[in-house]
């Protein structure tokens, strides 16, 4: 019988080791991603938040929020949905603050992509979610940070529909599937291998009896 192979071998229980961590990683993200979501599911009942930024506090995500917007800086256009179901072009604000920071506000839904709004600023208020990410996946793998909160007016600029407010039944939960995933595959990598060597053992050359 043929010695089993050092090298192939301590490769595979390596890439099955790192397979069964990655599993553990993503029910230990599972768990956070439940407890994340109490929270949003909580934030939808408390009181209304004046923010002065973008960079508040995540936990303040699906809550009801304030803001002044002093003046409008630029405006951004991003794919949507408006209040009543009708997709088309999100004009998002970018606000000064009262603080003299930089807040975004989704102030509506267009069905004209060439619609230009005319809303100076004021006081708006509405629900708190991410900032549309616009970065590559590959940048986005080397810089995690997560994008900025951008409120989602509850009132339309001029002209605009309100766009539909954040839903937490949108915010993805699927770590218990990607975990089982791991596990599969690191189960399977150990069966290939077990059969590899059964073949290699049965092709191996018999010794001559004497």
């Amino acid at each position: 019988m043929r010695r089993v192979p050092l090298l192939p071998t301590l490769l595979v229980c390596l890439a099955v080791a790192a397979m069964i961590a990655l599993g553990f990683w993503q029910l230990d993200r599972r768990t956070q991603k439940q407890n994340a979501l109490a929270v949003y599911a909580a934030n939808v009942l408390q009181p209304t938040v004046t923010i002065d930024n973008g960079n508040a506090d995540a936990s303040l995500l699906f809550r009801h929020a304030r803001s002044a917007c002093q003046a409008v800086t630029a405006w951004r256009r991003q794919g949507g949905r408006g209040i009543k179901g009708a997709q088309g072009w999100r004009q998002i604000a970018t606000c000064r603050t009262q603080a003299n920071d930089t807040l975004l506000v989704d102030m509506g839904v267009t069905p004209d992509p060439m619609f230009r709004p005319h809303w100076p600023g004021g006081v708006v208020s509405g629900t708190l979610t991410r900032a549309p990410d616009h970065r590559p996946l590959i940048a986005s793998v080397f810089d995690p940070a997560p994008q900025p909160l951008m409120l989602v007016s509850d009132q339309a600029a001029p002209g605009l529909e309100p766009s539909a407010p954040p839903d937490i039944s949108t915010v993805p939960n699927n770590h218990l599937a990607y975990a089982v995933q791991w596990f599969l595959f690191a189960g399977v990598a150990i069966i290939i291998y077990v059969l590899a060597l059964r073949l290699r053992t049965r092709g191996a050359p018999q010794p001559m009896a004497r």
